[in-house]
């Protein structure tokens, strides 16, 4: 059986250490997006498996907290900005899925359909995909490292097996698939 990855990458338009209300709303939120999707497996996401959180969340930057099995923090080769306390700026997740839908569904919707509402706010646009999506075998965990390379591999190429999207998705089989997600203007 198959679960899906699914890598996200943006860089903030300001570092995470900046008092400025603009970045408290962006930590606010995202607390309140990981608590909605903590409580889970259980009922109004049953498709959620993991996400990569580290073991000492309260010590050093990303770069230098413990993953654990997800690995060594890792970044696409575009982000340029700092890797400090002070000076980093950037928002990744890493997780693991049962299915392309369930991940879509939690994406699409609730609190995470409006932290999407508000990116343009927090996130310098780039150009470049800010997810990933791959399908691993039950029981391998994706590490960041993995991530980052489905996401370069899909930024240089069109989405395929190896790395997609959720609005250019393939199923586990390599099949192309389009599932409808929500828009912005939040249907389907």
């Amino acid at each position: 059986m198959l679960q899906l990855a699914l890598y996200t990458f943006g860089v903030l338009k300001s570092p995470l250490s900046d008092p400025a209300p603009l970045t408290r709303e962006f930590h606010e939120t995202a607390e309140a997006v990981y608590r909605e999707i903590g409580q889970y497996p259980g009922c109004q996401y049953p498709g959620y498996v993991a996400r990569a959180e580290a073991s000492d969340r309260s010590r050093g930057t990303l770069f230098d907290r413990d993953w654990g099995e997800w690995g060594e923090f890792a970044v696409p080769a575009w982000y340029l900005k700092g890797r400090t306390a002070e000076s980093t700026a950037l928002a990744a997740t890493l997780s693991l899925w049962t299915d392309l839908r369930s991940a879509s569904d939690f994406i699409f919707t609730g609190l995470h359909r409006a932290a999407l509402d508000r990116r343009d706010d927090w996130f310098e646009k780039s150009g470049r995909p800010g997810h990933v999506l791959w399908w691993v075998t039950e029981g391998t965990v994706p590490t960041w490292q993995d991530g980052v390379s489905r996401l370069e591999h899909l930024h240089d190429h069109d989405p395929a097996p190896y790395a997609f999207t959720f609005h250019h998705s393939f199923d586990p089989d390599g099949t192309s698939t389009r599932l409808a997600v929500l828009g912005r203007s939040g249907t389907r």
